[in-house]
């Protein structure tokens, strides 16, 4: 071969390279003229239309070494036999519904690494490969794709090896640093040459609310986050990629990454739409805040930008505002709006500095809830019923989405108080999010699709879940009742959801299944999970003090003694979930003693939890 690059490592006999543009191999394998790498795909063949590659098939993965260019010196994917890399990791286990989750750090017991930087590199190389199919590409156009963090301790280390893997498939990387999830997808919309935007993938580097060890990827286009299929596609890519690689490519793959990724602000950019949305809010106001004391708890993840970056510039006193800083170790309290002790941790600031309203984000910012000048928590039904109070004030009449979780009180809220429509559907943010989006295409009118767990996206806001553009719309509400003089503090957002019905007892119990059991069959949990469901159906129909969900979406939800539960399978783990709300512990118990009565004869299902709760 002409270039010793090539010469790093003896490809294996599937591999085919090129450096002539008049060669070809065979109709199984991708094909880029001008010198290539590529996996044979054996799937359809490939035309070669000029100097382009008409790539209507599904690639494996098409990686092109192009003179001048950083992919001259691409080695990652040139691999051989000499120096493979040894670990096997199950990929499969490595997709959590539309995000990808893993062990990216030793030090807990029985919690393998398996999210290593060759696997991540190896996802890089996959979502270029993906995103390449996705837009068609002909090279005539240089992709980018955006890279950002939280504040996780291995963060860095595997931001470079997807910039690794994307770089080395000829595709522009920009990397943004600490950023948060929404400002990732915002990068796909946002036009600015300075900060080489709009990219055409972005790429967080995030694995939410989960301990120190663990570390993950979100992926967006244009479009919106990825789906489950494309997550399934990508990670099947990304193993075919790895079983090639080895150790000298990763190397020589690093050094010219590091010369061609660019580092860029792009927070500077999403901090300053949210300070302009809530001063368009409150009617071009320069400092609509002033006079409100907000205190901000990011958890040690992401989101300490909202102090200084967006509040402070509207005028608002932050003192008191805590754990701001980063730290992947997460010393305070778990970064979760869900979370009790995260919760409490938010509350007694507001108290402590007689703060006007407390924010409290997750680690990456997609979620977030608030705290009201008496204490009050505005999260989970709460927080729903805030929002669609304001975005019923903006859209009289609008379909409510949320997951299947949320209480009686929050339909009764948004149906007969505010003259909403409430369509419960599924757990799983993306799944709520997405059936907003489809109830808009077939007429419903549809603002607001969000789950308990804080997870909220609005159809002004692109459909994107943004825990901080959910705070801007409480700011806007606070700063316009106190610019129009209507009220001023939190008050004005506490009188919003007076009439919401709060559960005097609110529970959630946990039956794992057991997958060593004799009792599950071929069809695995799942299929016993359904057993288990089907049971407690037929039972319902005959208690008449009980009546089924006449719509539901998920699981089996049901209504008694004032109070109601729902018992669903959990979308990835072998788990039941029990939800339980009630107006007192007596009513509760009541229901808890039905299903337990339903579900006892099910020697895999680990029923303790729930024999306690009754006792």
């Amino acid at each position: 071969m002409a270039s010793s690059v090539w010469q790093l490592c003896k490809p294996p006999s599937h591999v085919f390279l090129c450096q002539s543009d008049a060669c070809i191999k065979n109709s199984s394998d991708k094909y880029h003229p001008q010198g290539s790498y590529f996996l044979r795909s054996n799937i359809l063949s490939t035309k070669l239309v000029g100097k382009k590659v008409n790539t209507n098939i599904d690639s494996t993965y098409l990686l092109s070494r192009r003179p001048g260019t950083a992919m001259e010196t691409r080695a990652a994917v040139s691999v051989g036999s000499e120096s493979t890399l040894s670990q096997v990791v199950d990929f499969k286990k490595l997709q959590n519904g539309s995000d990808i989750r893993g062990v990216a750090v030793d030090g807990v017991e029985g919690e393998p690494v398996n999210l290593t930087e060759a696997v991540a590199e190896a996802i890089g190389a996959a979502f270029a490969a993906w995103l390449l199919d996705k837009k068609n590409a002909d090279f005539s156009t240089k992709l980018r794709v955006s890279l950002g963090t939280d504040s996780r301790v291995s963060a860095k280390s595997i931001q470079s090896a997807v910039a690794r893997g994307i770089s080395g498939a000829g595709l522009d990387v920009i990397e943004y640093g600490m950023a948060s999830t929404p400002a990732m997808f915002n990068s796909t919309l946002t036009v600015r040459d300075d900060l080489f935007c709009p990219v055409q993938g972005a790429i967080m580097i995030t694995a939410s609310h989960l301990p120190y060890n663990r570390n993950g990827l979100k992926f967006f286009t244009s479009d919106g986050g990825l789906g489950k299929k494309d997550i399934t596609d990508i990670l099947s890519r990304a193993e075919k990629i790895y079983h090639v690689m080895s150790n000298e490519s990763t190397e020589a793959a690093a050094a010219v990454a590091d010369k061609i990724v660019h580092s860029v602000d792009y927070m500077e950019q999403y901090t300053a739409d949210l300070v302009d949305a809530v001063r368009k809010g409150a009617g071009g106001v320069e400092r609509p805040l002033e006079g409100f004391h907000i205190v901000v708890d990011a958890g040690n993840g992401a989101g300490g930008f909202f102090a200084g970056r967006v509040l402070e510039p509207l005028g608002a006193v932050t003192t008191g505002s805590q754990f701001l800083d980063p730290d992947g170790m997460f010393p305070n309290h778990i970064p979760n709006p869900e979370d009790k002790k995260a919760m409490e941790s938010i509350t007694k600031a507001v108290l402590d500095q007689k703060a006007d309203l407390g924010i409290i984000f997750d680690t990456d910012v997609d979620r977030a809830a608030a705290v009201d000048s008496s204490g009050k928590e505005l999260n989970r039904n709460r927080l729903i019923a805030l929002l669609a109070a304001i975005v019923l004030e903006q859209h009289p009449g609008t379909t409510i989405v949320t997951d299947s979780v949320t209480s009686d009180g929050l339909t009764t809220f948004i149906e007969q108080k505010l003259g909403g429509k409430h369509h419960r559907f599924k757990r799983g943010y993306k799944n709520v999010i997405d059936e907003g989006i489809r109830l808009n295409t077939v007429g419903e009118e549809t603002h607001l699709a969000i789950e308990t767990s804080g997870h909220g996206a609005l159809k002004e806001n692109h459909w994107l879940d943004d825990g901080a553009y959910l705070m801007v719309k409480l700011l806007i509400k606070l700063a316009a009742a106190k610019v129009s003089g209507e009220a001023s503090g939190s008050k004005v957002l506490s009188d919003l959801i007076a009439d919401l019905e709060d559960p005097a007892i609110s529970s959630e119990l946990r039956f794992k299944i057991d997958q060593s059991h004799p009792d599950i069959g071929s069809g695995g949990f799942k299929a016993y999970g359904e057993q288990v469901l089907d049971k407690l159906d037929q039972l319902v129909a005959s208690d008449a003090n009980l009546k089924k969900a006449p719509v539901n979406h998920e699981g089996i939800r049901v209504s008694g003694y004032g109070g109601w539960f729902l018992l669903r399978l959990s979308l990835h783990d072998p788990v039941l979930p029990l939800n339980i709300e009630g107006p007192s512990m007596e009513a509760t118990k009541k229901l808890g003693e039905f299903v337990l009565s339903a579900v006892k004869e099910f020697g895999a299902l680990d029923t303790s939890a729930l024999q306690k709760y009754v006792a």
